[in-house]
């Protein structure tokens, strides 16, 4: 909406200055790439089915069974709004990105209990010693949640500060040994 009053404004102002055309192109330009973000950004869908993941969005759709990974890793993005998002991929073309828990100030948003029970249930079937740690977290982070732990209590919450006093921002690939200092 932001996008559209700012784009009339433009077009009114050209309008001002040049023909009616000129006026609606400017126009158009200036609503039209933030309006299709928007679009594209709201039409994302991850679904978890079984051991295999889903993301949809506007164009495609990714898919990467949990079981045969070639990678996961835990990323913790911090800013003013911090984020803990999990990544995965099978080694072929599948590579997805599960935001885990977004983290503002006392503020918290964090996946639903039933889909990181379903993710760790997923991450434990797998091979991979790193998914079997990251679903050791995300069981921990379900008992914070269960016993209605406060922040510093929440396993997800502690990658946040752990890579905030490590000076590593504003995004962080944590190592095996911080994921498993996570649940410690």
């Amino acid at each position: 909406l932001a996008a559209l009053g700012i784009g009339l404004v433009a077009g009114v102002l050209v309008y001002l200055i040049a023909p009616l055309w000129a006026a609606i192109v400017v126009g158009v330009l200036v609503v039209a790439p933030p309006t299709i973000g928007a679009f594209a950004a709201t039409h994302r869908h991850l679904r978890i089915d079984g051991t295999v993941v889903t993301v949809s969005g506007v164009l495609r759709s990714r898919s990467v069974d949990l079981r045969q990974l070639a990678g996961v890793e835990l990323l913790v993005r911090v800013a003013r709004v911090s984020q803990v998002v999990l990544r995965v991929n099978d080694g072929n073309h599948g590579l997805v990105t599960i935001p885990l828990a977004l983290y503002a100030g006392e503020g918290a948003r964090e996946l639903d209990v039933l889909a990181l029970r379903t993710l760790a249930n997923a991450l434990a079937a797998s091979e991979l010693a790193p998914a079997a740690a990251i679903s050791s977290v995300l069981v921990e982070q379900l008992r914070a949640e269960a016993r209605d732990a406060g922040l510093v209590e929440r396993p997800l919450y502690r990658a946040i500060v752990l890579a905030r006093d490590a000076g590593r921002v504003p995004q962080t690939t944590l190592t095996d040994h911080e994921v498993a200092s996570l649940i410690e």
